[in-house]
């Protein structure tokens, strides 16, 4: 399903409000130091985001009947996502992308596609153990990683085995 004019110009708006508010957010997460991680590797085109995307939703959206139906709705007419499932122990709402071709592994509305999309993995670094899909070229790397790989190389006790386990364990790897 492309996006027409119409769709498309809804989602331009909706992506500058997006990116500002997500700017604001980030910047007062980093100034406070509430971002462990920034991002290491590349895209590899694996598609593994795109095969079922989730939407994790505040309390309000999750319990008020009228608010969640408004955001799947928009979720529907605006960015083409199917409600597929719901997990309620993460308060998240798993979809079907009706732009991904399984086939060709590609998005038929890249140019026009969600803030969401555009920002994955990005998302993911603020928590404490982020978890990638596997296969994705991306990966979290320790903000302090110098400094971290520095006391991993001053520990005598270490086999190189241990502090290689230790890097990966810390996201020390770039």
């Amino acid at each position: 399903m492309r996006d027409g004019p119409v769709r498309s110009a809804i989602k331009t708006f909706a992506l500058g409000v997006y990116s500002v508010r997500l700017a604001l957010h980030r910047i007062h997460k980093r100034a406070s130091g509430e971002i462990p991680y920034e991002l290491g590797g590349a895209c590899v085109l694996c598609a593994k985001c795109c095969e079922a995307p989730g939407i994790q939703v505040g309390f309000f959206t999750w319990h008020f009947p009228l608010l969640r139906r408004l955001v799947l709705l928009w979720h529907r007419q605006v960015n083409g996502f199917e409600l597929v499932t719901k997990s309620r122990a993460d308060r998240a709402f798993i979809f079907r992308c009706t732009h991904f071709d399984r086939a060709t592994r590609r998005c038929d509305s890249y140019h026009s596609r969600p803030g969401m999309c555009r920002d994955y993995p990005r998302g993911l670094l603020e928590q404490a153990s982020p978890e990638l899909f596997e296969g994705c070229g991306f990966k979290p790397v320790a903000r302090d990683r110098e400094k971290l790989l520095d006391a991993l190389e001053r520990q005598p006790l270490l086999s190189e085995e241990q502090r290689a386990k230790l890097a990966k364990a810390l996201y020390l790897e770039r």
